[in-house]
């Protein structure tokens, strides 16, 4: 493109780059296998200055199905730092033809209410066209304008699966000083970059990207589909000015918000001594202290101004009695500094299966704080907006993955707790009777550890009574049965552990023809298949790596033998381990079951061999007993 159309496409107003939105106008190759197809988007990020932005963004999407419906809704927040206007939307036909336009008496404006936030002024706007003759377009428009820059929107143009992009534009402008920085991911495109002596102007831009599907075990969405981030250097936010060209200057700017914060009432520092003083040891102190900040304090998510990133003061939390994770993780820290511990707050991305931060591009990526009391042999980690979690245990929710450190000499990097198969056990021991008609009794004892018991903590204390029953008659791979009781036991630690007791009867589990008897000797621990109908697009990645070990004893009828046993098995690769064994004893079946999965990235080659692998074991943990009654 000639650098002089170039300047003149970027002066364009938004609003003038009219579009043919004519269904018959997309490619074939765009409807294929999608749900949807966004024909148009810009985004435009004009920076004005350390502290203020606008942001307009005009995107249309053809809705294809009803699977593709969601992409017909609007959806938009805005807070102190972000107001939001210029909304306007048109929704036409398949031929193009204008049908309907958003009025401002139908878009809501409703509190943002992300099932933590309690206290929040966050709003959001919201507006969905309503049409069940497909396909048609639906067009929006909107303008932001950033009150204090502490982050940007990022360009994702595929934003979901089974939807294609005709064409897909990002435009940032900034003053000619102004540090952008900058990360691209899948983009085999560099940006189109226009400098004058006033401003900068970037462009990316996509077309004609075909819809793809999401594939078990892929890893992050960014990381497989053309994503640009981008970030401020020198920046103001909230009335504080920070840097984050490093991660270092990064935390500086963070450790300001929390500088002062943790000085606590006096009655608060004799109750941190009366509790610590008399233990002998660092571990012993700060799992007492952590556990006495569990019982007095409740986590209520609060969202308000620069309250956002700045935490109430460790004060405030002590009378209150509750704070968001800022709030209590900066409490937690200014009770094991009272009893001479040093500890710090963790900036964190929370969630299953996330990695942590880019180490080379310094951003706002966190979500969460955490407490981190650093040691060179006994670093410990607490999350403190739980009131039952074990002292020094992350989980899935914040463990393995990078995290920011902050201290008085900046942000440093640091990784939290990697939790290893050896860590991750379900060590499950049924004795169980079936009889001649088919029908079982068992009792299962099983002891998880590490993230293997998350989900029956949460049964221990999240649930109800009457939830946990509904769950746990639901959950196992049985063809008819029922719970009749159920008992747990937590053991606190570092990898904290679980044991389950439960009585389980399930009518006609074994088929019963004439003579015989069929069973499927393993009762619960049945693998999975995967999907063969596409070749492999992205490379495999497992994070969270386990051991599984059943042994089950079962108590055939009187007067039967075993006519048929399926063969042992046993299988190992890259992905994991896996063997099933059997023993006949007397009246009983002795079965033993081991599967470890390992964690890693393998190569779409060996995507096959993974097949194989699952397709293997689905069929090892189905494999029948044959009884026979004896003549």
């Amino acid at each position: 493109m000639r650098k002089d159309k170039l300047v003149l496409f970027f002066l364009l107003p938004i609003n003038v780059l009219a579009q043919d939105y004519k269904v018959s106008s997309i490619p074939d190759s765009l409807i294929k296998d999608a749900d949807a197809v966004k024909r148009y988007e810009e985004l435009r990020v004009i920076i004005k200055d350390i502290d203020k932005a606008v942001v307009y963004h005009k995107y249309a999407y053809t809705i294809l199905n009803e699977a593709g419906e969601e992409f017909a809704y609007y959806s938009n927040s805005y807070d102190k730092f972000q107001a939001l206007s210029d909304i306007s939307g048109t929704m036409y036909d398949a031929n193009g033809k204008s049908i309907k336009s958003i009025k401002k008496k139908d878009i809501a404006d409703v509190a943002v209410n992300n099932g933590e936030s309690m206290i929040t002024d966050a709003r959001k706007k919201r507006f969905a066209f309503y049409n069940k003759s497909y396909p048609y377009t639906v067009e929006f428009e909107d303008e932001t304008t950033l009150n204090g820059i502490f982050s940007f929107p990022y360009w994702m143009p595929i934003d979901d699966e089974k939807l294609s992009v005709q064409k897909s534009i990002f435009i940032v402008e900034a003053p000619h000083d102004y540090q952008l920085r900058y990360k691209e991911f899948n983009c085999q495109f560099k940006p189109v970059i226009n400098t004058t002596d006033k401003k900068s102007t970037y462009l990316w831009q996509i077309a004609n990207q075909k819809a793809i599907s999401f594939e078990v075990y892929q890893p992050d969405w960014h990381e497989v589909t053309p994503t640009v981030f981008i970030a401020p250097t020198d920046f103001l936010f909230g009335g504080y000015k920070g840097n984050m060209s490093s991660w270092n200057n990064f935390g500086k700017f963070i450790y300001q918000l929390y500088k002062g914060r943790d000085e606590l009432p006096a009655d608060i520092k004799q109750e941190v001594h009366k509790i610590s003083d008399n233990l002998k040891t660092r571990a012993e102190k700060v799992d007492a202290l952590y556990n006495y900040m569990q019982q007095n304090t409740r986590y209520v998510g609060i969202q308000l101004g620069i309250g956002g990133w700045q935490p109430f003061e460790a004060k405030y939390v002590a009378e209150k009695k509750y704070g968001d994770c800022k709030a209590l993780s900066n409490y937690m820290v200014a009770l094991l500094k009272e009893a001479g511990i040093k500890a710090n707050w963790v900036n964190i991305e929370s969630g299953d299966g996330r990695k942590g931060l880019f180490a080379d591009f310094p951003c706002n990526q966190f979500n969460h704080v955490i407490v981190c009391a650093p040691d060179p042999t006994d670093t410990i980690w607490l999350e403190c907006t739980s009131e039952t979690v074990s002292p020094g245990y992350m989980g899935d929710f914040t463990g393995n993955r990078t995290a920011l450190l902050i201290s008085e000499d900046g942000g440093f990097i640091v990784k939290t707790p990697d939790y290893k198969s050896s860590d991750n056990l379900q060590l499950r021991k049924v004795d169980a009777v079936i009889d001649a008609n088919g029908d079982l009794i068992a009792e299962v004892k099983t002891h998880f550890t590490g993230t293997s018991q998350d989900l029956q903590h949460e049964l221990m204390y999240d649930a109800s009574k009457e939830e946990r029953e509904k769950y746990l008659n639901n959950a196992l791979s049985l063809p008819t049965y029922s719970v009749e009781k159920n008992e747990y036991h937590e053991t606190k630690g570092r990898i904290p552990a679980i044991d389950e007791y439960l009585k389980i009867r399930s009518q006609n589990y074994a088929s019963v023809t004439g003579r015989r008897i069929f069973i499927v000797p393993n009762l619960f621990n049945h693998g999975r298949k995967l999907s063969a109908d596409k070749p492999r697009q992205f490379e495999i990645e497992f994070r969270h790596s386990f051991r599984d070990v059943d042994t089950i004893n079962i108590k055939i009828p009187d007067g039967y033998a075993v006519e048929a046993m399926p063969k042992d098995v046993a299988i190992e690769n890259n992905f994991g381990k896996y063997s099933i064994s059997y023993k006949v004893s007397g009246s009983t079946i002795y079965l033993l079951r081991v599967n470890e999965h390992n964690t890693g990235i393998f190569p779409v080659s060996e995507y096959n061999i993974l097949l194989k692998f699952y397709e293997d074991i689905y069929k090892a943990d189905r494999a029948k007993i044959v009884l026979v009654k004896k003549e």
